[in-house]
């Protein structure tokens, strides 16, 4: 089995207060966990930023390929300044916790993660209960909240009296 790295990277300075602050602002208007998942949420920012910069100086249909990507995830991109732009906020605000949070299917954010963790939450007809998953466009429409329906009862056979 092959072992993946870090799907992240932690901060150069463990102990800066001006980001802690700013982080633990974010964990509350998110409803996240940890602190990892933002950074996970930076470093897919990062990824599109490298990815817009490498594809600068290509032709206008590669970038297109990119653009439309990001289109589709609903960021709002038109062209490279666009990507370069983009913050962590704008990555956050798709994720399938935030939606459901937004879409008023749950009090709090955090509500939203547990009722995800619970499987609760289906996107087309499929229960999803990853909470950082970054909901397409086309996608959002298609949330429903899964209905509990009561189990039946297996029926004992009624004992025959014998005569």
């Amino acid at each position: 089995m092959i072992r993946k790295g870090n799907r992240f990277v932690r901060p150069k300075k463990p102990y800066e207060l001006a980001r802690i602050k700013e982080e633990n602002v974010v964990l509350g208007k998110y409803g996240l966990k940890t602190k990892r998942e933002i950074w996970k949420m930076q470093a897919k920012v990062d990824y599109y930023r490298k990815r817009a910069k490498a594809l600068a100086k290509s032709s206008l249909e590669e970038q297109e390929v990119l653009f439309g990507k990001l289109r589709a995830l609903g960021l709002d991109v038109k062209s490279t300044a666009d990507v370069l732009a983009l913050k962590i906020d704008d990555i956050l605000n798709r994720r399938l916790q935030t939606v459901v949070f937004n879409k008023k299917m749950a009090t709090t954010p955090k509500h939203a993660r547990q009722m995800i963790i619970h499987k609760k939450v289906m996107i087309d007809g499929k229960v999803n209960n990853t909470p950082s998953y970054i909901v397409p466009l086309n996608e959002e429409n298609k949330l429903t909240l899964r209905v509990n329906v009561p189990k039946k009862k297996k029926e004992e056979p009624k004992a025959e009296v014998a005569a």
